[in-house]
């Protein structure tokens, strides 16, 4: 087991070399690199550098109507050259079809129906069906589907291109469930005109104006002006000219009246219909209309035969330049609605980054100094592991192309507290071989070999969390459960392979006849015999009291939510000097916008302001951000708006229910995976303290006032995660004694499992202590709570372990085995 070849040792030499040279272009300026060099590198996320995130819904009724009607406007028609007299309309998303003749009627629109088109099994999209008095014609479900799917693609191709029109870098764009669009803008300093830009349909057409007396026939519709000026303008419905047919629109300058103006190129279709509209209606109003509003109404001053056109408007140069960019991505087939924004500034996000670095230099160092301080050479060979493990990790994330977030930071530092785990397991098995009078060599391959299944265990059940983590698919948290998995993952090679090779090519060279393990600093319990059980019922009636105190906690006051799961607005703002709370939160209560919280947040020159829900949808959320920025520039001018978070109550509702499917899946993982490694007493203890850990934490959150949001849903599982490591960890020892020392009772097994894992469990936690402190101390506001609360549950899950998880385990066996005697003693009669 200590015997490497020289293959081996080639292979174990050159991953941790590529892993260290592939993890140098992410701290490294590409400019200071040879052009040869390999340059992957780690994406940073939009809370490091700022930038915007939008979460972008399609609006399924209206592209299901808008579709519909054009398919009246075709049953019409057929119904009319087929001479049967009929009225159409689209009412709650069917096409209503009144026709004394159904039978007439149903085959004049068999061709309609087929001419919209099939779903994926080549069924028609379209339904017609029999109704008293008539027909109706709807979409069927798959029918409808395919008009979605296609509609989003369609979307996201339209919504690519208007950004790449904003020269904004390396954006991206995806799509999101079946109607909704991820856009995720880098480096975005104004994210309201990107906004404005994604969530404009950017449908023109150009109708005749109706004048005197026709203005309230029926074919006419009143339509608003562009900037809210003037009356309503009377506009005919029929569409003379589609927008469909530009191909090209451009800013410019009216030559003869001066100020913006938007000139237009229309294909060859639209031209002939432009040329025989204005021929036709010289000295008449011309409506050009975007999304429902007039832009301009210009009178026909002579023919347009050329296809060219100009829009006037009364634009700023950036509203002329954004009308073209609109006008040439294209028309969207449906409204798009920003169902959740969140923006951060490039401050913020450099403030971020350096405390983030700040925490892993600090939090690396204290583990590096821990574990050589309590093993000396041992303790060497662990360092380089821990530096190997977060070269490789920080290669892997760029081999990957994956985006390490301010959480992901937090990751790798847990990842490396967790890491050290394995080398304390290996370290303290050895010390146990050594102890029973063995050799150096026997000692340090029993070490080795007996952690080995121990480490896997706790490894794979971190593992199965990190991958729930994955499922929700929240950005940041997303990032977090990447980066810790990996560091798992790879923690694998570098504590049970790089560290076994070291200390095989020392026990090579230096062929010790006695080995000490650790140093006179090696303070952690050697041999102990405390007798834990004895106090186990009081240590049960104890949590369940916690825990339903917590509860209660929960109940009332109860959890403050976060705007993840809550819905509504939060703006970060940093202002000049100190900032006057008092006089922010009378100017912010009169905006009109609700209650508005106005706390302090951070430094004294930073202030979060939280806005509830506001009505009229994500209109009225962005016009509350917009009266929230000029207020703070009004209070404290010169105030820099950091950050803000806008999220639907829809997404918040969403948000809450996966956290909470989450953490159902997380415990029933667990108890799966320890039922088929252990035995079901084992699982269904673990998975008990867990639960109880998990009230317990509930109850720190009510108690402290922390934010609940999507943040401390990867607290709770990384709790959690901790919480079932230990447990494992000790129910593993408990597995082997119960076959080593079978003669003994259960009660004092499990004793003597706590007492031997003992010196692993405290060493163990004050290695993740270090690792986490850094993030509570440095890490800034946004992962103090997170830090904070990881810390309360390193300690929950360390006591939970002796004081929990051991008299449920014994609890458990005990009444399995009664149940076992009683079924027993009853088959035996029976079998007599």
């Amino acid at each position: 087991m200590l015997y490497f070849s020289r293959l081996k040792t080639g292979l174990i030499l050159c991953v941790c070399l590529i892993g260290i040279l592939l993890s140098i272009p992410s701290f490294t300026p590409s400019s200071l690199l040879p052009a040869w060099y390999p340059q992957p590198h780690v994406n940073l996320g939009l809370d490091l550098q700022g930038g915007s995130y939008l979460l972008l819904e399609l609006d399924r009724a209206a592209l299901v109507n808008e579709r519909l009607e054009s398919v009246r406007e075709q049953a019409a028609a057929a119904l009319g050259k087929a001479g049967v007299p009929a009225t159409t309309e689209v009412s709650h998303g069917r096409v209503l079809i009144d026709v004394a003749d159904q039978a007439a009627g149903a085959k004049a629109l068999a061709d309609t129906v087929a001419e919209f088109g099939a779903d994926a099994a080549g069924r028609p999209a379209l339904h017609l069906a029999h109704r008293p008095g008539g027909l109706a014609v709807s979409y069927t479900d798959a029918g409808q589907a395919a008009l979605l799917s296609k509609a989003v693609d369609q979307s996201i191709a339209i919504v690519r291109r208007r950004i790449d029109e904003t020269g904004t870098n390396e954006p991206v764009v995806a799509k999101r469930g079946a109607d909704r669009i991820l856009v995720e803008l880098p480096g975005v300093t104004d994210p309201g005109r990107v906004r404005t830009l994604l969530g404009s349909t950017a449908k023109m057409t150009f109708h005749l104006v109706a004048n005197g007396a026709d203005t309230t026939r029926p074919g006419v519709r009143r339509l608003p002006m562009m900037d809210g000026t003037g009356p309503d303008v009377p506009v005919l419905k029929h569409v003379e000219v589609d927008g469909a047919n530009l191909v090209d629109a451009t800013p410019g300058t009216d030559q003869r009246m001066g100020g913006w103006v938007v000139n237009f190129v229309l294909d060859s279709a639209g031209a002939r219909a432009f040329a025989h509209t204005s021929t036709r209606h010289v000295g008449e109003p011309f409506a050009i209309v975007l999304d429902g509003k007039v832009l301009s109404a210009p009178v026909i001053r002579e023919p347009i035969t050329r296809g060219l056109g100009q829009i006037s408007g009364g634009f700023s140069a950036e509203g002329a330049k954004d009308l073209a960019v609109l006008l040439r991505a294209g028309a969207l087939p449906a409204p798009l609605t920003v169902v959740e924004e969140r923006s951060v500034g490039a401050s913020l996000g450099a403030d971020a980054i350096h405390a983030g670095l700040v925490s892993v230099a600090v939090g690396l160092s204290l583990v590096i100094g821990f574990v050589v301080a309590m093993y000396g050479r041992f303790g060497i060979y662990a360092a380089a592991a821990l530096i190997a493990n977060l070269a490789l990790t920080i290669a892997g994330l760029a081999l990957m192309n994956a985006t390490l977030t301010l959480p992901g930071i937090a990751g790798l530092l847990l990842a490396l507290g967790m890491a050290v785990d394995a080398n304390i397991l290996v370290n303290e098995r050895t010390r146990e071989e050594l102890a029973k009078g063995k050799s150096v060599r026997a000692s340090i391959e029993g070490g080795f070999r007996r952690a080995y299944t121990t480490v896997l265990d706790a490894n794979l059940t971190t593992l199965l969390k990190m991958l729930v983590l994955l499922g929700l698919g929240a950005g940041a948290i997303k990032g977090f459960a990447i980066t810790i998995s990996l560091g798992i993952v790879i923690s694998m090679f570098t504590a049970l392979v790089f560290v076994r090779y070291l200390t095989a090519r020392w026990l090579e060279q230096a062929k010790p006849k006695q080995l000490k393990m650790g140093t006179r600093l090696h303070f952690l319990p050697g041999k102990t015999s405390f007798r834990f059980m004895r106090a186990r019922h009081a240590g049960l009636i104890a949590s369940a009291v916690i825990s339903l105190a917590s509860v209660a906690l929960a109940v009332s006051p109860g959890l403050k939510m976060g705007i993840d799961f809550s819905g509504g607005v939060a703006v970060e703002a940093r202002v000049p000097g100190q900032a006057d709370l008092a006089e922010l939160r009378g100017e912010a209560g009169d905006l009109g916008l609700g209650p508005v919280q106005v706390q302090s947040f951070g430094g004294p020159s930073d202030v979060l302001l939280r806005l509830e829900n506001q009505e009229g949808g994500p209109k009225a959320q962005a016009a509350a951000v917009a009266k929230v920025e000029h207020m703070l520039q009004e209070v404290a001018p010169g105030a820099e708006v950091r950050k803000v978070d806008v999220v639907g109550a829809a997404i918040g509702d969403e948000l809450f229910g996966s956290a909470m499917w989450g953490l159902a899946i997380a415990a029933v993982a667990m108890f799966a995976y320890i039922a088929f490694r252990f035995e079901w007493p084992f699982a269904l203890g673990a998975v008990s303290t867990m639960f109880l850990d998990l009230t317990k934490t509930i109850g720190f959150f009510a108690l402290t006032g922390f934010e609940f949001n999507m943040t401390s849903i990867a607290a709770i599982l990384t709790i959690m995660g901790f919480s079932i490591n230990d447990k494992v960890v000790v129910y593993d020892r408990v597995r082997e004694n119960m076959r080593a020392v079978r003669h003994k009772p259960l009660r004092e097994i499990v004793d003597l499992s706590i007492n031997e894992t003992l010196s692993r469990t405290i060493g163990t936690s004050l290695a993740l202590f270090l690792a986490t402190a850094p993030l509570a101390l440095f890490g800034g506001p946004a992962l103090q709570q997170f830090a904070v609360t990881l810390l309360f549950g390193l300690v929950l899950a360390t006591s939970s372990s002796i004081f929990i998880a051991a008299p449920l385990l014994l609890t458990f066996s005990e009444l399995r085995d009664r149940w076992a005697k009683r079924a027993s003693q009853s088959a035996s009669p029976a079998t007599a």
